[in-house]
């Protein structure tokens, strides 16, 4: 409530102008598929599937179509708990179920996408071997306590291993949108400006006799911005404040 609050008291310069909002759909999810090369993961993907409900289908052992509106957000936090190095723990925590239940989540979602362990494994020994983790572009995170006697840190340095090359690449992303973005707005010489950064998110503020050339130009210069492999998707909305197009 108190994030659409702060959204709401975003609004469009005056009555002649709107707020355009473009984010990217599930990216950090996009490119673990991408970086692990899971054939599961990417196929559900590609083939346009919702990742979340594919998740708790095989997680719970039921077809897609009969996953409830209660599991399906189960399999949503599992497969960003996973992602950011969760432990059966944390999982058992944030869903409110016994430990055993979570490990058993956890174990489902492995057999589901191998692709996604292997990385995971493969993300820590080599951050153990060089002492850093790096995105896409080269970007370096040094981890300290990656081989800390404390396992305590040692499993932070861990889980800033796994999400680095995630979360780090995530925003070499956005970056490389906002310069495409920016430079196609200047050279259609639109009166939009590009006002808002946040996370995965751009947020513009627009005349009105502009939106639809904002909207299509926004879509075009983020789903381009980078080839991972597996298709981009930007939802886009459309309002007088943040909120309305959030």
């Amino acid at each position: 409530e108190r994030g659409r609050r702060i959204r709401a008291a975003f609004v469009a310069r005056d009555d002649r102008h709107r707020i355009v909002s473009a984010d990217y759909s599930q990216i950090e999810l996009r490119l673990m598929a991408a970086f692990s090369g899971d054939e599961a993961m990417l196929a559900a993907f590609r083939s346009g599937a919702d990742i979340h409900r594919e998740t708790a289908s095989c997680v719970y052992g039921v077809m897609p179509a009969l996953v409830s509106d209660e599991q399906r957000p189960k399999g949503k936090m599992v497969n960003f708990g996973i992602i950011y190095g969760i432990s059966a723990f944390g999982l058992s925590q944030r869903l409110k179920v016994p430990r055993r239940e979570a490990e058993g989540l956890i174990e489902s979602y492995f057999r589901l996408y191998p692709g996604v362990r292997d990385f995971m494994a493969a993300a820590i020994a080599k951050a153990r071997e060089k002492g850093y983790a790096e995105t896409m572009l080269g970007r370096r995170r040094t981890l300290r306590d990656i081989d800390s006697r404390n396992a305590t840190a040692r499993g932070a340095g861990e889980r800033d291993a796994i999400n680095t090359p995630i979360q780090g690449s995530a925003a070499d992303l956005i970056k490389i949108a906002m310069v495409r973005v920016d430079r196609a707005l200047k050279e259609r010489r639109l009166r939009a400006k590009m006002v808002l950064q946040i996370h995965d998110e751009l947020v513009f503020d627009v005349p009105e006799e502009e939106v639809d050339e904002v909207v299509e130009l926004a879509r075009r210069e983020m789903t381009g911005a980078y080839d991972f492999g597996v298709p981009l998707e930007v939802g886009v909305g459309v309002g007088r404040s943040w909120l309305d197009a959030h």
